[in-house]
């Protein structure tokens, strides 16, 4: 049974910072290739930050400069650190794995909320 469980949403003001993890099990981690996606009330998923399985990374212009994602293989998990957050990046925040041959496995966690307010 694949599981995504992601963990370290919450409230905090602005400029604050949050790292949200993300723990797979079930799949064979490393030829997964992660990400961390949101969707804001009203509003469409969106793509945050991807990260491959050789460590590549791409992140959403919003966010650039700003959030870190990163993944430990070790430990089965990736990361997003969000550092100087706006209100603007309030949101349900979603992890996906996606495996690197074949479309067919592709995973989401439930989701964790980030609400940023003063």
């Amino acid at each position: 049974q694949v599981q995504l469980v992601e963990s370290g949403g919450g409230l905090v003001q602005p400029g604050e910072s949050l790292r949200l993890s993300c723990a797979a099990s079930g799949i064979a981690f490393s030829v997964y290739h992660m990400g961390w996606y949101r969707q804001a009330p009203g509003k469409q998923r969106e793509l945050v930050a991807t990260i491959t399985t050789s460590g590549s990374t791409n992140y959403a212009d919003s966010v650039k400069g700003r959030f870190t994602i990163s993944r430990d293989n070790a430990k089965n998990t990736v990361y997003l650190q969000m550092n100087s957050l706006r209100p603007e990046d309030t949101a349900v925040y979603f992890c996906n794995a996606k495996h690197i041959l074949s479309r067919r496995l592709d995973y989401w966690g439930q989701g964790t909320q980030v609400t940023v307010s003063s």
